[in-house]
């Protein structure tokens, strides 16, 4: 073979090869630009989700905020509101027998003003309800008890608690106890005698009855 064949024959195939190698480049080039595509096209979408999520969340933390600053404009005829702790306070006087939790120890008037209590709560909650139908709550009955050689106060405030529940709705047999038709969950509570608590200056005036309606937590849903 010639010197200059063999020259053609060099270039020839080194052309092909640089021709190869430029497809290759270029498929791999092309490969890159739609990988980083997809890449900055999903970072897009988490962006977008997480500021949905975002203002979601406080959406949902100004209608709770809103929801608990309702709450605390209960009828003040019978509650007065605690607000270190969170909580209304029965201005109801009862007094239970010693060890007793049976609501028939109450004089008649006593009572009565417990079932003011009730309609007075109810109108309250249809209040939060027309205001906010997508909202859920929780309403927590705490008893307590006064300072006494009484063993069992943890016990018996929870009992005295239960036992408004049940004067309020006699004829309420779930398991999970509501408020009336509402979407409100009620929590049966006793802090018997504890210090920590909310505690009259008066030891007899301990033997109470505390009310706390809170936003039921995760069930507020979008409207």
């Amino acid at each position: 073979m010639s010197k200059k064949k063999r020259e053609s024959f060099f270039w020839t195939s080194y052309s092909d090869l640089m021709t190869s190698m430029f497809f290759v480049m270029l498929t791999l080039f092309v490969l890159a630009i739609a990988l980083l595509h997809r890449e900055v096209v999903n970072i897009g979408k988490e962006r977008d989700a997480m500021g949905k999520e975002r203002d979601a969340t406080k959406e949902e933390l100004a209608k709770i905020n809103e929801i608990r600053q309702a709450v605390q404009s209960i009828d003040s005829t019978y509650f007065d509101y605690n607000d270190e702790y969170k909580k209304h306070i029965l201005k109801t006087i009862v007094k239970f027998h010693t060890g007793s939790a049976d609501i028939n120890d109450l004089d008649q008037s006593t009572k009565d003003e417990l079932n003011a209590v009730k309609v007075s709560i109810s109108k309250f909650m249809g209040k939060l309800y027309e205001k906010d139908k997508s909202a859920s709550y929780l309403l927590v009955i705490e008893g307590q008890a006064s300072k006494d050689a009484y063993s069992y106060n943890n016990q018996l405030s929870y009992e005295r608690a239960l036992s408004l529940f049940k004067f309020w709705f006699p004829d309420q047999k779930e398991t999970t106890l509501r408020f009336e038709n509402y979407p409100c969950e009620v929590v049966i509570a006793g802090a018997g005698c504890m210090d920590g608590k909310p505690r009259a200056e008066n030891n007899a005036d301990n033997q109470r009855f505390l009310i706390q309606i809170m936003p039921k937590p995760g069930i507020i849903d979008e409207q």
